[in-house]
Formats: structure tokens, C-alpha cells, sequence
């Protein structure tokens, strides 16, 4: 059988993959529709997707709904992240917005130590280290003198305030969690996000007009909505049962890579080779993470 870390592993591994994708989906079409609309149409989406397979498989016990500002919190806090994301991309490159994403395992590290008091060995904080000067070094183009002079696109700036929102989020999945599972406690998460879109972007909802959108808008709507909503919403969550928040948010060191061989399949041009050196720090920041098996094996509840 397979190791519930081992599981874990590959969870987040299939997830990085996935996220990589709405970054250069969310690129073509950013400044196409509103990022609320966008959005709540995908929260939407992604709710009917994970609350299905629930019904199909585990169900939805009594006992989920117990406490639902649980999901509220957690709803609101990848709201932030998603929206702050496709704003971001109105404006950043898709490889320098998903740097700025790799960004997140060092803050998931931050936080998780004052929600949930987990400790980072010393390899983590060395691995954690070379994955942000590999991720600051893409944002700033591989410019020393715009990095000395903190020259830092809009677009990658708005995206840094969503990431802190999906930092807090990791580890408080784990705070907050009661025993559900992990689709089940998706399914609330994402419904909770979709009731705060209604409210919030109700004006960019009515104002957008959805008859007139051409089909790649749609296309992203459906690949963000099942693959980098539905499917990885559940990931995250099945992941930080298993391993520890900065573990399970190390994988998105790989998410650049996998950007660039997106935007390589939709025919767009290599980085510039000094660029991609931040890339392969970022990888090698998540070898590291990897290796590092000081941490013991967590608990997964008995569902």
C-alpha cells in the first residue's frame, strides 16, 4: 500500500500542475472580464463539481455543517487569493506572477508556526531561503538593478497581497478541520467563497456581458473552475492532512516550470536563460523540502 505521506506527495504534485495552467489561461484572458465575475462563475462551477462527488461517494454528514464560519473564513480567504490572482494577471507575465506564488511556502511556514506551533527544521528554512531568492530573482527579470531598486511590477504586487490569503489559508485547513473529509470540507469551502462573490461582485456580475464572450474565456472559466478549483481544492485539503503546511505548500516551487512548458504549448517564447536560473533554484528548493524527513508522519482522521 501506499504511505499516507506518499499520497500526500503525489497529491500536491498533480496540483502544481494544475495551478500552472490557470496562470497562463488566466494570462490570455485577464483583461477580457472581471476577475469577481470570473470568479464566481468558477466558485460556482467548482461547488456543483466537489458537492456531487461528495453525494456520490463519503456523503455529507450533519455534523459537516457544524460551525460553518469555519468555511466562511476559509472561503473568504481564497477569494482574496483567486481574484487578487486574475488582477494580478491583468498586468504580470504568467512565469513572473507564478515566482511570486512560490513565495507562499515561507509565509504557510511563518503562519502555520503561530496556528498550529509547527516547527522547521534547519534544511526547511535553507530550502525555504533558496526558493525565495529564485522566485525574487524571476519577478525582477533577472535585473540586479531593478531588484536593488525594488522595482516591482503592479500586477506581481496586487498577486503578493493574494498570496498571503492563501499562506494563512494552508495551515488554518488544518486548524479548523473537525474530522470532515476532504471533499466534504472542500465542498463548504467553495460554497462559502461562491455566497461571498454573489455579494461582492454582484455588480461586475450583471455588468458582464456573458453572450458575448468569446470561447477561450469559457474554456479558462471550465479548466479554472474543475481542474485549478474543483480537483485542486481537494488536493490542498487531502495533502494538509498528510503532511506538514510548509511541505504540502513547497510544491508550488514547481509551478514555474510547469508554466513555462504551458506557455511553451500555446507556442509563447522561453524565458530569457538568466530567468530560468531563478526557475531551477526554485526546484531545487523543493528537492530539499523533499528530502527533509525529520518532520514526523501527521494523523489522518479515520474516514
Amino acid at each position: 500500500m501506499i504511505a499516507e505521506q506518499t499520497k500526500g506527495h503525489l497529491a500536491m504534485l498533480l496540483f502544481s500542475a494544475l495551478v500552472a495552467g490557470s496562470f497562463s489561461l488566466g494570462g490570455m484572458v485577464a483583461n477580457e472580464i472581471a476577475p469577481l465575475a470570473l470568479n464566481a462563475v468558477r466558485f460556482v462551477i467548482a461547488a456543483i463539481a466537489v458537492g456531487t462527488v461528495a453525494l456520490l461517494t463519503t456523503g455529507i454528514p450533519r455534523s459537516a455543517f457544524v460551525a460553518p464560519w469555519r468555511y466562511l473564513l476559509l472561503g473568504g480567504l481564497f477569494v482574496i487569493y483567486f481574484v487578487l490572482m486574475f488582477e494580478g494577471l491583468k498586468t504580470s507575465a504568467p512565469v513572473r506572477s507564478a515566482a511570486v506564488f512560490t513565495l507562499v511556502p515561507a509565509m504557510a511556514g511563518v503562519f502555520a508556526w503561530f496556528l498550529l506551533r509547527q516547527r522547521t527544521t534547519p534544511r526547511m528554512l535553507l530550502a525555504l531561503a533558496i526558493g525565495g531568492a529564485g522566485a525574487l530573482w524571476v519577478i525582477f527579470r533577472a535585473d540586479l538593478a531593478a531588484l536593488l531598486a525594488f522595482d516591482v511590477g503592479r500586477g506581481e504586487v496586487i498577486f503578493f497581497f493574494g498570496c498571503i490569503a492563501h499562506a494563512v489559508y494552508t495551515p488554518l485547513v488544518r486548524r479548523l478541520n473537525r474530522g470532515e473529509t476532504a471533499v466534504v470540507f472542500s465542498f463548504g469551502v467553495l460554497v462559502a467563497g461562491s455566497l461571498w462573490l454573489g455579494l461582492v461582485g454582484a455588480a461586475d456580475i450583471r455588468a458582464t456581458e456573458w453572450s458575448t464572450l468569446r470561447p477561450m474565456v469559457w474554456i479558462t472559466i471550465l479548466y479554472v473552475a474543475l481542474g485549478a478549483s474543483a480537483i485542486t481544492f481537494v488536493l490542498v485539503q487531502f495533502a494538509t492532512l498528510r503532511l506538514p503546511s510548509a511541505k504540502v505548500m513547497a510544491y508550488t516551487y514547481l509551478v514555474p516550470s510547469w508554466v513555462i512548458l504551458w506557455e511553451t504549448a500555446f507556442g509563447n517564447s522561453l524565458p530569457p536563460l538568466l530567468v530560468l536560473a531563478g526557475v531551477g533554484l526554485t526546484v531545487l528548493a523543493l528537492l530539499l523540502l523533499l528530502r527533509d524527513d525529520d518532520i514526523p508522519a501527521v494523523a489522518v482522521p479515520d474516514k
